[in-house]
């Protein structure tokens, strides 16, 4: 337990950490991956351009906002641990990590980071690293222990490829040993790592599960991430649509996540914005396979169908089950998308629209898209007064910003 000077020095540097706490982690990443670059094999580097640095700038002030009660954030640290275990994050990391925080402290605050703030900060970071140490460790046990369990990475065989829209393609993987396969919770996700021909590294992607589980096989669904004149192509979507075939074969971690279906009496509304349809799929599978009676609604938004993923899939599922309902919104309709009518929505997904095609805001709502469409969603849900236990989603980044 850390005694109360040092908890005081560590609140009281929570608003220079609200003011430094990027730059301080964007130092953090620099001095980390030049002493070590072994672990640019593990940490996406894509997302050290921006997105993980807000990431950990935020886990880190929560830390010390709450270093006097580190229970608050055991949710944060259990969402965080998940992907700690399908990357492969290991207690050993800790130690580097913490040294190049420090170190990251003393380079941006300069002499405002005196000695006594330095050791109090190493103090708090030992006991934050043992958090999240002892909470992996039981996933890491679980992982492995489970049926059809395993632990790191195991070899899956791509058994098929199929083409679901202009940028979104499935891959059905069998695992190589040909032994059984865990299970997983609708709205989890398969960890898949890949080292690119000439690519002195290795790179390691979350992709969510988009088929419900007790298959003999898992299926990921890959938006390829073209690049523009701000970003580069993305480097393991481009390599699965481009090189991977039937056949070949991926390494894959066992399935993690948090952002899981929950099975209420509630009726349930699912609503996607581009590739995130694929939680939304596997939920909507699992709705239909294990609670055959709950009331679900699909709302999916996309440019148009160009790029609208497993459409002929959920508009059968929704003609077969009386149960189901399924709604579309295109802000880019096509000339034949108009003339088919095969759209519901021109435009995006507001709160007028979804009180129009919902009869009840009692409902567990979940969600899942590009940033933008989960805080109009997000903030259309509040405002229609859907009890906050009633709204999930699936964000990779800090929750706060979906409030901005």
């Amino acid at each position: 337990m850390l005694n109360a000077k040092t908890i005081e020095i560590i609140k009281s540097t929570v608003p220079v950490l609200e003011q430094h706490g990027k730059d301080i982690t964007t130092r953090f990443y620099e001095l980390l991956f030049s002493k070590h670059p072994e672990l640019l094999n593990i940490f996406n580097q894509a997302n050290q351009k921006g997105r993980q640095q807000t990431a950990l700038a935020n886990a880190v002030y929560a830390a010390a906002a709450n270093i006097d009660n580190l229970g608050a954030i055991i949710p944060v640290v259990k969402q965080i641990g998940q992907k700690h275990r399908a990357l492969g994050v290991q207690p050993e990391h800790y130690p580097i990590v913490g040294e190049n925080l420090l170190q990251a402290i003393k380079d941006v605050l300069g002499d405002a980071a005196t000695g006594e703030i330095i050791e109090a900060w190493a103090e708090a970071y030992g006991v934050i690293a043992d958090a999240f140490i002892g909470i992996e460790k039981e996933m890491y046990k679980e992982a492995k222990e489970q049926p059809g369990g395993w632990e790191g990475f195991r070899n899956f065989i791509v058994d098929k490829k199929v083409k679901e829209s202009d940028v979104i393609t499935s891959f059905y993987l069998k695992p190589e040993d040909g032994g059984a396969i865990a299970s997983y919770q609708a709205g989890q996700y398969l960890t898949v790592k890949v080292q690119p021909e000439g690519d002195e590294h290795t790179h390691i992607r979350h992709y969510s599960l988009s088929e419900a589980p007790g298959k003999e096989y898992y299926r990921i669904s890959v938006k390829r991430e073209d690049g523009n004149d701000v970003k580069s192509d993305g480097i393991v979507s481009t390599y699965l649509h481009q090189a991977v075939q039937a056949g070949d074969v991926l390494a894959v971690s066992a399935p993690a996540g948090d952002f899981v279906l929950e099975a209420k009496d509630l009726p349930v509304v699912l609503i996607s914005g581009g590739v995130g349809l694929t939680p939304m799929v596997s939920m909507l599978n699992t709705v239909i396979e294990q609670q055959p009676e709950r009331e679900v609604t699909f709302i999916h938004a996309a440019l148009n169908s160009n790029v609208h993923a497993m459409k002929d899939d959920v508009a059968q599922l929704a003609r077969e089950h009386s149960n189901v309902k399924s709604f579309i919104a295109y802000s880019q309709p096509t000339e034949q998308d108009r003339a088919a009518k095969n759209f519901d929505k021109e435009g995006f997904v507001d709160l007028d629209w979804l009180k129009s095609i919902l009869p009840t805001n009692q409902a567990d709502f979940y969600f899942c898209g590009p940033t933008p469409f989960m805080k109009v969603v997000n903030s259309a849900l509040k405002e229609w007064g859907v009890a906050a236990e009633n709204i999930h989603f699936e964000f990779f980044g800090p929750a706060s910003q979906l409030e901005d």
